[in-house]
């Protein structure tokens, strides 16, 4: 087993990883942990009884936390005419699109989030192989393929987080960073939650929630009780 660093060694010592915890009081000792020099992302992660190689049991969309991820995300928008300036306007950092889509196939993706207008598809599904794998092709189910290129640019900025179960059945995704009063980092995680419970797909039988983790990037991972998850949630596991 690979030896732990002094920090997390520290870490450690302040939780009991065989417990079980509520919402709020994994928040707390999460924050209580992360000292590393810069502000830690608070991740979650939950294991979900679902087989994603199965169609009707993927897992995937988006939602809005209502405080935002404390991440800067850079936002690319595949667009014309006036909705250029509409895209613009709302924040986009890069717009464009023959010679954006020119830009993407030599390698030069910087960005986190990609926005089409309908009428750029054309353009867009030369990418897939490119964007897909990166999880940034845009998707008309994840509001990423739009008519309302601003408003999704907006929703994008403030703090939407994309999700989508891994092959294991796991879904994570950054809730918050450590400097995020912990009321925020709460209505955070209960708005993800209710989003993959909300998510659940027809083909998920038996227990949906299996389990559910909490930690800070360098901290160490605590285990939350279901029965908060799912009361957070407003919903039953």
């Amino acid at each position: 087993m690979a030896k732990l660093g002094k920090r997390l060694t520290d870490a450690y010592k302040t939780v009991n990883r065989d417990s079980f915890y509520s919402l709020e009081e994994a928040v707390t000792l999460v924050k209580g942990a992360a000292k590393a020099k810069f502000d830690e992302t608070i991740e979650i992660a939950m294991n979900l009884g679902i087989d994603p190689r199965h169609a009707d049991q993927m897992v995937r969309g988006v939602v809005n936390l209502p405080n935002g991820t404390g991440k800067t995300v850079r936002v690319a928008v595949f667009a014309r005419g006036a909705k250029v300036d509409e895209a613009l306007a709302a924040g986009a950092d890069v717009v464009g699109g023959d010679d954006l889509a020119e830009q993407i196939l030599a390698g030069n993706i910087n960005f986190d989030r990609c926005i089409a207008s309908p009428d750029m598809m054309g353009v867009v599904g030369k990418l897939g192989k490119v964007l897909g794998p990166r999880g940034l092709m845009p998707n008309p189910k994840l509001g990423t393929v739009t008519p309302d290129v601003a408003g999704a640019v907006k929703a994008a900025k403030a703090g939407a987080v994309e999700f989508r179960a891994e092959k294991t059945g796991i879904v994570h995704a950054g809730v918050g960073k450590v400097s995020f009063s912990e009321e925020a980092l709460v209505q955070n995680i209960r708005a993800f939650v209710d989003a993959i419970s909300r998510a659940k797909p027809t083909g998920a039988k038996g227990q949906y929630l299996l389990k559910v983790s909490l930690s800070s990037t360098m901290g160490p991972g605590l285990k939350l009780d279901l029965t908060s998850v799912s009361a957070a949630a407003g919903t039953a596991a």
